[in-house]
């Protein structure tokens, strides 16, 4: 019997979410709690699986996010989550499938971009996505750190407080929103992310431990930074305080809030390691301890992937600073959905126009659409695809000009696990 690929209906979601349990290694059987639960929050629509003789053996979703481009404008994104294939179904095609159809649907949406995290790197550029945003995990020796041991809170006039969940529930949104607008690489958060962040709603196979928040506020009172952290304060050896803090999340508005922020964490009693959790490749953090070297790199990796889907709408939307210039990308895809040949104009202010090269436009660069996606946020160097051979460069000097006009100051993040 045929593979069938399609869309859910209510009765299809405790047999989709047995199989992403399975795929996830999450475990073999579902609750109808768990069903409860999640059921709200998808949209069977953009929910996809394939069945063999009735049972689901592989899962897809997306869902609709606005995404920070540089310069502080937003595109429409597809974000792809859920992706599974059951063992015994592998190689078969069906994660191809899946994602074709969800292309295809973002295509006719009007999506620029589709965007996901990868759990496997070879996977997703067989697809058109590069990885456009990367993440490090710092381990830190609060000894060694360098910090100083009279520090008694902010010295900029701002001050830190333990919060309640309600306050963080008024607070959180607003705050986020001015974090994301400045955030290259960040994507809008919905009232089902916060309600998991804060322990409103829960998921029975995902147990929830409440963690400390602290907000920082300005000498005004503005809530400019938000914290979230755990602490394992399992023994004592030898009568020696030995207590990690975790960190689940941190946004700040300003540097100041940040600062406040990795100075309060620190200075937290007993707390002798401070594990940083996913921050971007080049968090201030290092550089705020007097020696930088107690802070070890756990993880330096790709995280967000981008695919381009809607060429002109995607560069037209973000700013670049390269100052007035022209450059012609001719952009192959393999599934045929974006590629083309493409002019990009700018001006002095940084802002562009994107449109088809006008006939018998010879190209500066060419390059594939998972490569478009890796420049696109301005995180990877068009010099540096170019020496790879994923860049090819037509007229002398195009990678150093499209480098000086895609790259940005500070590196993409995206704050966001989805």
């Amino acid at each position: 019997m045929a593979l069938d690929i399609r869309t859910l209906d209510d009765s299809d979601v405790a047999d989709w979410l047995r199989a992403l349990h399975a795929g996830f290694l999450i475990s073999p059987s579902v609750s109808e709690e768990e069903v409860a639960a999640r059921r709200p929050t998808y949209d069977l629509a953009r929910t996809r699986g394939a069945f063999d003789q009735g049972r689901c053996v592989a899962t897809f979703r997306s869902m609709p996010r606005e995404l920070t481009v540089p310069g502080g404008g937003t595109v429409s994104a597809s974000a792809v989550t859920n992706v599974s294939v059951t063992g015994t179904h592998r190689r078969r095609g069906l994660a191809t499938r899946l994602m074709a159809a969800d292309l295809a649907d973002a295509m006719e949406r009007g999506d620029a971009v589709s965007i996901l995290v990868a759990a496997e790197y070879p996977i997703y550029g067989r697809y058109g996505f590069g990885p456009a945003t990367w993440v490090t995990d710092w381990t830190v020796d609060v000894p060694r750190a360098g910090r100083d041991p009279r520090y008694a809170g902010p010295a900029d006039g701002g001050r830190v407080d333990l919060s309640t969940i309600a306050e963080v529930r008024k607070a959180g949104p607003a705050l986020h929103e001015r974090v994301r607008a400045v955030t290259t690489g960040a994507i809008n958060r919905t009232g089902h992310w916060w309600e998991l962040f804060t322990g409103q709603r829960r998921l029975p196979s995902f147990e929830w431990k409440e963690p400390f928040y602290a907000l920082y506020r300005d000498a005004d009172g503005r809530v400019d930074g938000l914290v979230a952290y755990d602490i394992d304060d399992e023994y004592w050896p030898n009568k020696l305080p030995k207590v990690d803090a975790t960190v689940r999340q941190l946004i700040a508005a300003t540097p100041a809030a940040e600062a406040a922020l990795w100075g309060y964490l620190l200075s937290l009693d007993w707390v002798t390691v401070l594990k940083t959790g996913h921050r971007a490749p080049d968090d201030l953090l290092p550089l705020l301890l007097g020696d930088p070297r107690a802070a070890r790199t756990e993880t330096y990796a790709d995280f967000m992937w981008l695919r381009v889907l809607d060429v002109p709408a995607a560069l037209s939307a973000r700013t670049y600073a390269g100052g007035a210039t022209c450059l012609v990308l001719d952009v192959s895809d393999a599934s045929g959905l974006s590629g083309g040949r493409f002019l990009l104009e700018t001006d002095a202010s940084g802002a562009a126009v994107c449109g088809p090269a006008p006939a018998g436009a010879s190209a500066d660069l060419s390059l594939d659409i998972a490569g478009l996606g890796c420049l696109y946020l301005g995180d990877e160097s068009p010099v540096r695809l170019a020496a790879l051979g994923r860049i090819t460069e037509h007229r002398t000097g195009a990678a150093r000009t499209a480098d000086a006009l895609f790259r940005t100051p500070r590196r993409p993040w995206c704050p966001e696990v989805f």
